[in-house]
C-alpha cells in the first residue's frame, strides 16, 4: 500500500494512508499552533492589570491589541509570500523570535509607544509567522485532497486546544508572578516553537522537483490575477472580516465584561478557556463536514447562529450558567470558520500559492479584529459598557450570512491544474 511522500504533491501520489513520517509533521505543526494561539488568546487577561499599573484606560490597551491584530493581518500576507518563496520553517523561526521579543517588551512596558510596539507590532508579526496563514497551508500540502479538510480541521482544533490549556496557565502565572513576571515567563516558553518546527524542514522547502511541473503551468502572477478579479474570493474576504470582529472583541473584552458584571477574574479566564475547549470539537466537526457538505452553507450556518447566541446573551439574565452556556456554544463555532474558509481558497486556486492567497483573506479577518478590539475599548471608555459593540456584532453576523450566500465553490479557471 503506498504511503505519502512529503515532497510529492498529494494528488500526484494519491495515498491511501498517511505515513508515520507525515503524522510526525502533522503533530509538530499542531504543537506550533497550540503555542502560537494559546499565548495570543491570553492577552485579554492582561488588559486590566496593565491599565491599572500604568493608569491607562482600556481604550489605550485596546488600541495596542488592535494594532497587534492589524499587524498580524498585514504581515500575514508578507509572511505567506515569503513562505511560498523561501519555505515555511524560516518564517516560523523568525516569527517565534519576534513573538518572544514582543511579549518581553510588554512585560517591561512603561510608555504607550513601547506597548504599541511590543504587544502591538512585534507580537502581531510573531503570530503572523507562526499562525494559521503559514502552518495550515503547510499541513494541506502534506496530504491528499481527500484528506485536506479534516487535516485543516485538526490544525484549527490545535489552536483551540492551546487556548484551553494556556489561558488558565497564564492566569496562574499572573497569580504567582504578577502580570509582568507572567509575560516574561511566556516570552521564554513561546520560543519552544522552534523545537517543533524542526521536523517540518524537509517538506517546507519551496521549488522542489516534484512541484516543478506545477509551477510551469501556473505562475503566482497568473493565479493572483485570477483571485483579484474573482468576486467569490472577495466575498469570502469580506465575510472573514466579521469573524475577526467577533473573535477579537470577545477574546480581549469578554473578561472585562464579566468582571464588570461582578464575576471573579478566574471565571473570565475559564470562560475563554471553555471557548477554546469546545472549539476543539467544533473545528474537528467543521473540518470533517467541509469535506462532504457545501463549505459556504457551513459558513452561513455558523454566522447565523453566532448572531442568535449574542442576542440571547444580551437579553437573558446574566449568570454563571448563562456565561458557561454562551462560552461553550460560542466555542463550538469559534474557529469553525477556518476549515471551510481555507478549504474554499484551496478549492478556488489550489495549494501552490495558498499561503499568500489565504494571507489576503486573513487580512480581511484581521481588519475586523482591529475594529472589534479598538471599537470595544473606545466605546467602553465613553459609555461605560460594551452594549453598542455587542449589538454591532449581531448586525455583522447577519451581514456575513448575506455575503457568503452567493459564493461559488468551484475552480476559478479550468486550465489550472486540477491536481493541486
Amino acid at each position: 500500500m503506498p504511503v505519502t511522500d512529503p515532497l510529492t504533491p498529494p494528488s500526484a501520489s494519491a495515498p491511501q494512508r498517511i505515513s508515520p513520517a507525515v503524522w510526525i509533521m502533522i503533530i509538530s505543526a499542531c504543537f506550533i499552533l497550540v503555542l502560537a494561539f494559546g499565548f495570543r488568546a491570553s492577552f485579554g487577561l492582561f488588559v486590566q492589570p496593565i491599565a491599572d499599573a500604568n493608569t491607562w484606560g482600556r481604550d489605550s490597551i485596546g488600541l495596542a491589541l488592535a494594532i497587534q491584530n492589524l499587524a498580524w493581518g498585514i504581515l500575514a500576507v508578507a509572511a505567506g509570500g515569503l513562505a511560498d518563496r523561501f519555505g515555511s520553517v524560516k518564517v516560523i523561526v523568525v516569527g517565534a523570535l519576534l513573538y518572544a521579543i514582543g511579549m518581553w517588551m510588554t512585560a517591561n512596558v512603561d510608555t504607550l509607544i513601547n506597548l504599541h510596539l511590543g504587544a502591538g507590532v512585534l507580537v502581531g508579526a510573531g503570530i503572523a509567522g507562526t499562525g494559521f496563514g503559514i502552518v495550515l497551508p503547510l499541513m494541506a500540502k502534506l496530504v491528499s485532497e481527500k484528506d485536506r479538510q479534516w487535516v485543516l480541521g485538526l490544525g484549527t482544533a490545535a489552536g483551540s486546544l492551546g487556548q484551553f490549556l494556556i489561558v488558565p496557565l497564564a492566569q496562574q502565572f499572573i497569580d504567582w508572578f504578577g502580570w509582568s513576571g507572567a509575560l516574561n515567563a511566556m516570552s521564554v516558553l513561546v520560543m519552544s516553537i522552534v523545537i517543533f518546527v524542526m521536523p517540518l524542514v524537509k517538506v517546507s522547502r519551496p521549488n522542489t522537483a516534484a512541484q516543478a511541473s506545477i509551477e510551469k503551468e501556473e505562475t503566482f502572477t497568473e493565479v493572483f490575477a485570477l483571485a483579484r478579479t474573482h468576486m467569490s474570493y472577495w466575498l469570502l474576504t469580506l465575510g472573514f472580516f466579521v469573524c475577526g470582529f467577533h473573535l477579537a472583541f470577545i477574546t480581549v473584552h469578554f473578561p472585562g465584561y464579566l468582571t464588570d458584571n461582578g464575576f471573579d477574574p478566574k471565571v473570565a479566564a475559564w470562560s475563554i478557556a471553555m471557548i477554546g475547549l469546545f472549539n476543539i470539537a467544533g473545528a474537528l466537526v467543521s473540518g470533517f463536514l467541509s469535506g462532504y457538505l457545501s463549505k459556504k452553507i457551513i459558513l452561513v450556518f455558523i454566522y447565523f447562529v453566532r448572531g442568535i447566541l449574542t442576542i440571547a446573551l444580551l437579553l437573558l439574565p446574566l449568570s454563571l450558567t448563562s456565561v458557561i452556556i454562551f462560552s461553550c456554544l460560542t466555542g463550538f463555532l469559534w474557529l469553525a470558520t477556518v476549515p471551510p474558509t481555507t478549504g474554499l481558497v484551496a478549492t478556488m486556486f489550489g495549494t501552490r500559492y495558498m499561503a499568500t492567497l489565504y494571507g489576503v483573506v486573513f487580512l480581511g479577518h484581521q481588519l475586523g479584529s482591529f475594529t472589534g478590539v479598538w471599537l470595544g475599548g473606545w466605546i467602553y471608555e465613553r459609555s461605560g459598557n460594551y452594549d453598542a459593540v455587542w449589538w454591532t456584532s449581531v448586525v455583522l453576523s447577519f451581514v456575513a450570512v448575506a455575503l457568503h450566500w452567493p459564493i461559488q465553490e468551484s475552480r476559478v479557471k479550468a486550465t489550472l491544474n486540477p491536481a493541486t
